[in-house]
């Protein structure tokens, strides 16, 4: 039985752990080629690696890419071009958090939250529409989050980021849909998910993870912290064409957060 995404030839961001290599993964075993793309280029070529040893050589393949840098974007549309073919999805995962309130956070840290955030997205969509023009259908899927819908007073660098990716999707996708190309745009609105991130932000406290896991557990209406799989799985929802008819849209993966 061919897979929920046979024959699509898709590039990840931040694929080299955490949420993107669980994306690539899933992907791949879903019937598509993929491209791993990560500034580290050992851990996206290990991860790909990881994929090619269980699902066969030439199913991926890993690019050093700097999501802040046209560069290297440019680069990767080279090397989607002869590794996967050209280009069908989209995943710009890559992210990271901005620390500070709206009195401490430096001007420094508000930008670089913005270039790896909010830029990559921006570089990302305006340099892999035209690969996807000629591999339709199309679905470019960007990863925000929850703190993009819902404010914190903790982290103004962070929300205002993830709402600029949330927006930017909505507007991708009216412009892809006016020139009349089959090429979908959507964002995906994760919670706290266990992931080498949410490690670090854990070893902050020193505290033990049990206890900061537990309490981040007890703000989710599910009671859990999510699993990179529950990200994944949205990811290839939007990535084949059971979502054809979904586009400028926002998939709250939340435990129920937003609902609240």
């Amino acid at each position: 039985m061919a897979g929920r995404v046979e024959g699509k030839k898709a590039l990840i961001t931040g694929a080299a752990q955490g949420l993107g290599a669980a994306q690539a993964m899933m992907l791949a075993r879903e019937g598509a080629k993929v491209l791993l793309g990560d500034i580290n280029a050992e851990g996206a070529a290990e991860q790909a690696a990881k994929i090619n040893a269980e699902l066969g050589e030439g199913t991926a393949f890993a690019v050093k890419l700097d999501v802040t840098q046209e560069a290297d974007w440019e680069a990767a549309m080279e090397v989607a071009k002869a590794r996967l073919g050209g280009l069908s999805v989209l995943v710009n995962n890559a992210g990271v958090g901005v620390r500070g309130n709206i009195e401490n956070c430096t001007l420094e840290e508000w930008k670089r939250g913005f270039a790896i955030n909010v830029d990559s997205v921006f570089l990302g969509c305006q340099k892999a529409i035209p690969l996807m023009k000629d591999n339709q259908p199309g679905s470019i899927i960007n990863i925000s989050s929850i703190a993009g819908l819902i404010a914190s007073d903790t982290m103004p660098g962070y929300n205002a980021s993830k709402a600029a990716v949330w927006m930017l999707s909505k507007s991708v996708a009216l412009y892809c849909a006016k020139m009349g190309w089959d090429i979908r745009s959507n964002s995906v609105h994760p919670t706290f998910i266990d992931t080498p991130i949410l490690d670090g932000m854990v070893t902050s406290t020193g505290k033990p993870k049990d206890v900061i896991m537990d309490k981040l557990a007890r703000q989710i209406p599910l009671k859990r912290v999510g699993h990179p799989d529950d990200i994944a799985n949205g990811v290839l929802y939007l990535a084949s064409d059971e979502s054809r008819f979904m586009t400028g849209a926002e998939l709250k993966l939340d435990g129920g957060i937003s609902a609240m």
